[in-house]
């Protein structure tokens, strides 16, 4: 894999989809909630910023699920068929 990060795996999440399944959440409650600005909530939906661990956990509890259930590697076909 490739130092610049453009050959590995990428993380996605389901930030947005979690926040309208729990009552519509806004950006800014949930912000509020894990001890961020709505600036890293917008940056984390898009893809443009990955969370430290323990925000991560904290993201995860605040939606009573599992990490992974908020994060999912997504691995590129040419590492998957190799």
């Amino acid at each position: 894999m490739g130092s610049n990060g453009k050959s590995e795996s990428s993380i996605k999440n389901r930030i947005r989809r979690l926040r309208f399944d729990h009552d519509e959440m806004t950006q800014q409650q949930l912000a509020d909630r894990v001890g961020v600005s709505r600036q890293t909530i917008i940056a984390l939906e898009a893809g443009k910023y990955l969370p430290s661990l323990p925000l991560a956990f904290r993201l995860a509890a605040t939606f009573g699920v599992r990490i992974e259930d908020v994060f999912q590697m997504q691995v590129p076909e040419s590492e998957t068929s190799a």
